[in-house]
């Protein structure tokens, strides 16, 4: 696996990412990918092609030079988005399917809950709550949710 020092990373005349290795061979459209989002989001990113092919590993973001990291961490923000719930305000119902009111890092929003079966638990005590659009929230700790929060969610687990 090659690491990025052995890289040069760039943005075309287009905002595509380009990377030219090594050997001097360009690669545009090239996207970061994390291999563990939620649990190491800052470890083990990988970059890879249009074609899902794995061109250059990254350890740690913070291991790469400034300018660098700001390009890559600039790519996974326009790519990534999964609101961090911070509070359950309000569900419509306790049967399925229901709407959420929720405050999020990006602030208050509804969703839809299809069904139980959208709220995954992840290592605990996280859980990843999919919206019936397919938008991912996230609760980092549904202990340190507050009491009315977790009563809600209590019931939907």
């Amino acid at each position: 696996m090659t690491r990025m020092n052995d890289y040069r990373l760039q943005r075309d005349a287009f905002g595509r990412l380009v990377l030219t290795d090594a050997d001097g061979e360009s690669h545009a459209g090239v996207v970061p990918v994390r291999a563990f989002p939620i649990a190491a989001p800052d470890q083990g990113i990988a970059l890879v092609d249009p074609h899902g092919h794995e061109l250059a590993w990254i350890d740690r973001l913070t291991d790469l030079p400034d300018e660098l990291r700001a390009l890559v961490e600039a790519e996974l923000a326009s790519r990534e988005f999964m609101p961090v719930i911070s509070r359950i305000v309000s569900v419509s119902s306790f049967a399925t399917p229901s709407t959420w009111r929720v405050k999020t890092d990006h602030g208050e929003t509804d969703f839809v809950l299809k069904g139980e079966e959208d709220i995954r638990r992840l290592a605990l005590p996280a859980l990843l709550i999919a919206d019936s659009h397919g938008i991912h929230y996230l609760i980092h700790d549904r202990y340190a949710l507050d009491h009315h929060s977790r009563k809600i969610l209590d019931r939907f687990l």
